[in-house]
């Protein structure tokens, strides 16, 4: 329950604190995002509002040139006893400190107090981030408001630490099944341990050397891994089935068709299914105003490691990077919080650029 309305003019620090206080649970945003278009509406008279769902779009519309999108998400895993948010000297605790909404504060102060920009900015604090993927907020805006996401650089302000974090890993998840036959273990060589059989999968796994690559000065580190086994039926039988889930973090030069191609090349010879599949996001650090936002902040890039809603905009067409305060570490932990050095450097990153 919001207690008191907003003020996105107010220190990031304190409205970050602000938002944390108002409980936003995945599928839980809409007092949260009730605030945010209130707020926006009331104290941003320069920008155009709406609603989508539990969504909150804003933009600019003055004929500049190009167009930057700022985006985060204002949803947060379940709270684990980390509310309301405290403030410890440098750093402020509690749940979605760190991800996200120290990035949606910064966004929100941002757009809320530049007035003129030399590029029209578009920001969306969306919502379902946390959850199923055909939940998250995006993927309804992009189907009912896709001219609102049109843009030439994106900006994710996801926990990074305060450095740049380029594109992102694309993510495959996978389920490997050996077969045997059942017996019962006392007669075990009646039957075909399916579990056994499954010793060659993670042997394979063992000896898999992952690729390290390169992409515009960024480099991506690939993994296969054994995630789950899942196998037997009681402590007296002989198992005739084994399932392996396998997780395979690719680089951007993989199209979402080659990472499965690869995938069933090293387990050729079983039987497998692909339970997930998202795309990876090319670095998009040569587009110019990418080229300018890099100039402008002088912070550090580094590639992305993991999956994040920046490949949605890749998809696009949009270059887009990661660039948030936090640290990705420490997100949905009970000791969760956020150095407000960050958030300032942040904000100020983002309002010379803008």
């Amino acid at each position: 329950m919001v207690t008191r309305p907003l003020d996105l003019t107010a220190d990031p620090v304190e409205l970050t604190a602000a938002l944390v206080d108002v409980p936003s649970v995945s599928g839980g945003e809409a007092t949260l995002a009730d605030a945010l278009e209130a707020a926006l509406r009331e104290q941003a008279s320069h920008l155009e509002v709406v609603r989508s769902g539990n969504a909150v779009l804003a933009r600019t519309r003055l004929g500049r040139p190009r167009r930057v999108l700022l985006a985060g998400h204002i949803d947060t895993v379940p709270i684990a006893d980390n509310l309301p948010s405290r403030r410890v000297g440098e750093l402020l605790y509690g749940c979605g400190t760190s991800d996200m909404k120290a990035g949606d504060a910064v966004i929100a102060h941002v757009v809320a107090t530049i007035t003129d920009p030399r590029h029209d900015i578009t920001a969306v604090f969306y919502d379902c981030e946390e959850i199923e993927a055909d939940r998250n907020g995006l993927g309804r805006i992009q189907r009912e408001l896709p001219e609102w996401l049109t843009a030439d650089l994106a900006i994710l302000g996801e926990p990074t630490g305060g450095v740049v974090e380029a594109g992102c890993q694309g993510t495959l998840r996978a389920e490997v099944t050996t077969r045997g036959r059942r017996a019962h273990s006392a007669r075990s060589w009646l039957g075909d341990n399916a579990v056994h059989r499954a010793a060659e999968v993670l042997n394979r796994l063992t000896a898999y050397a992952p690729r390290q690559v390169d992409i515009d000065g960024c480099v991506y580190r690939e993994g296969l891994q054994a995630v789950r086994i899942a196998g037997g039926v009681a402590g007296n039988v002989v198992p005739d089935e084994c399932v392996v889930t396998v997780n395979y973090r690719f680089a951007p030069d993989r199209s979402v068709t080659e990472a499965e191609a690869h995938v069933r090349e090293v387990f050729d010879g079983f039987e497998l299914v692909i339970t997930d599949l998202s795309p990876a996001a090319p670095p998009g650090l040569t587009a110019p105003v990418a080229q300018e936002f890099l100039a402008v902040s002088g912070v550090p890039v580094r590639a992305k490691y993991g999956w994040t809603d920046v490949a949605r905009f890749a998809a696009l067409g949009i270059p887009a990077l990661n660039y948030g305060p936090g640290d990705p570490n420490l997100a949905h932990t009970r000791e969760e919080h956020v150095d407000v050095r960050h958030i300032r450097q942040v904000g100020d990153v983002l309002r010379r650029f803008l």
